[in-house]
């Protein structure tokens, strides 16, 4: 297996190279040039495997010039259970008769982002001794929230790296900032950036693609990489708990062999529901896969009419983690649906770029929506979604699973669909603690952590460790710029100039 890039498909490079790289030299994002199957035979193989061991052979159907303990060795040390907590990495809830919570927060950072964000520092140093003989990475890092903590604690003193991580000045919620703020670490950097995410990660994709500022790198014997789902090597993890979360349902006897399962995932940048469309054309059963969006609805409308569109205003929401009107992930999906035209990929993100808007074709259309169903959410039904599941079945949401859940209630009203079906879980309730408060209560407190306090009150949930040990931590970084400084802001800190 080798990888090309969506904007060229002459590019043809391994894994190691591709995910030391991040993204490709012309803008593109690396595929594989094809997916690998999973018959009914390797599922039931897997059901009695744990985490680690499902991990492993996920990892080795893409990994190409990676040998078996190297696998090992970035899978052993990336899903322990003193990381997440517990043994089976990712529980799995049941929410309602057919119906699962699929939790992917109980990792160092209490978001979905560690379930490849704790492998990708093994699967990238590991990568670069084989592909750019250990030039020192340089870590670029764009986030509405979760990315930039669940990244700066993957790399933390990571010999041979280093981390910059820019963030929304007014876009991310209290506590994600102050685990960002506080980051401990010899090699890490956090930056705010006057603006929304999409002026971030606008910002770190001109750094990646400016010749200047990679040539003063390479005389310094330093590259670029990405820790954002634009590299592979945050990607790929999440396909696993995908095939995961199904060798699961069937140890439980929830489901059979074959019987398909939907998938409801609350996105922004796309990520992780292209993580479940590539399970589901590998082999998983996978049915429906149901895209829920918050105000910032321009995933809603794409999948609907075909015409992306992000020339709209843009909404600062209690689900701050999907405030995007720019779907990175979403290239890699009309590169497979469209047969792996590069050309059509330049042609339509050229015009994103340019005029803020594309449309697909007619053929390209009509496979988006056979295999995706999109909605969307407000904030006031987030809220209500939040007491109204608390108060039928005791579990509580974070704000953006909630979205999830309402957006699943609307489309089995819309559809009937009654399929079992796992909603994708993405964050622990206390990183968003002020807005779910609120939904519950009309009694807040003003202090951050007497919020954490009341809500643990209110719900008997844990309180994570690493979120309580906060309010002891002293805050390092409170710089902030404006987007059109992000590189002198890089160059500056790396003395490229010097």
């Amino acid at each position: 297996m080798y990888y090309n890039s969506t904007r060229n498909n002459n590019i043809s490079k391994t894994a190691s190279q591709v995910i030391t790289q991040g993204i490709s030299e012309e803008g593109g994002l690396f595929v594989p040039n094809k997916l690998p199957e999973i018959s009914e035979k390797d599922i039931l193989g897997l059901i009695n495997k744990n985490y680690v061991e499902r991990a492993e052979y996920v990892l080795s159907l893409f990994l190409n010039d990676f040998d078996e303990v190297e696998i090992k060795y970035c899978a052993e040390n990336a899903y322990t259970s003193e990381k997440f907590g517990c043994d089976e990495i990712t529980p799995l809830a049941k929410l309602f008769d057919g119906t699962y919570m699929l939790e992917l927060w109980h990792g160092p950072t209490c978001a979905f982002k560690d379930m490849a964000l704790q492998i990708l520092p093994y699967l990238l140093t590991t990568s670069a001794k084989k592909s750019v003989d250990n030039k020192k990475i340089v870590i670029l890092v764009a986030t509405s929230g979760d990315t930039g903590k669940a990244a700066l604690e993957g790399f933390k003193d990571v010999e041979g790296t280093q981390i910059m991580v820019f963030y929304p000045e007014n876009g991310v919620s209290s506590m994600q900032k102050r685990q960002m703020t506080t980051q401990e670490g010899e090699n890490v950097s956090v930056c705010a950036v006057k603006g929304n995410f999409d002026d971030a990660q606008t910002g770190v994709k001109t750094i990646f693609t400016d010749n200047e500022v990679k040539n003063k790198l390479a005389q310094k014997d330093m590259m670029f990489s990405s820790a954002n789902s634009i590299n592979w090597g945050r990607l790929l993890p999440q396909i696993i708990y995908y095939v995961s979360c199904y060798c699961e349902l069937l140890k439980t006897e929830q489901i059979t062999m074959g019987e398909k399962i939907n998938i409801v995932v609350p996105t922004g940048n796309f990520g992780n529901i292209l993580a479940g469309y590539y399970a589901k054309k590998m082999g998983v059963p996978i049915g429906k896969l149901i895209c829920a969006s918050n105000q910032n609805n321009v995933l809603t409308d794409f999948i609907k009419t075909g015409k992306y569109n992000r020339v709209r205003d843009f909404y600062t929401t209690i689900s701050p983690s999907m405030d995007i009107l720019i779907s990175s992930n979403l290239e890699r999906l009309l590169y497979d649906l469209s047969g792996r035209n590069d050309e059509k990929i330049k042609e339509w993100f050229n015009s994103l770029n340019q005029n803020g808007s594309y449309e697909i074709d007619v053929d390209v259309k009509e496979k988006l929506q056979q295999e995706f169903f999109a909605g969307y959410c407000s904030d006031e039904d987030t809220k209500k979604t939040i007491k109204e599941v608390f108060d039928k079945v005791g579990y509580i949401c974070d704000t953006h699973t909630a979205v999830a859940v309402k957006v699943y209630e609307d489309y089995k009203k819309e559809t009937k669909d009654d399929t079992k079906t796992v909603i994708v879980s993405t964050a622990s309730p206390y990183k968003f603690t002020d807005s779910v408060l609120k939904s519950l209560t009309d009694n807040i407190p003003q202090d951050d952590y007497e919020q954490v306090e009341t809500l643990n009150n209110m719900t008997k949930l844990d309180v994570p460790v690493q979120l309580s040990e906060l309010k002891e931590k002293q805050v390092r970084f409170n710089k902030v710029i404006d987007k059109k400084d992000m590189i002198k802001y890089v160059s500056d800190l790396l003395e490229l100039d010097k």
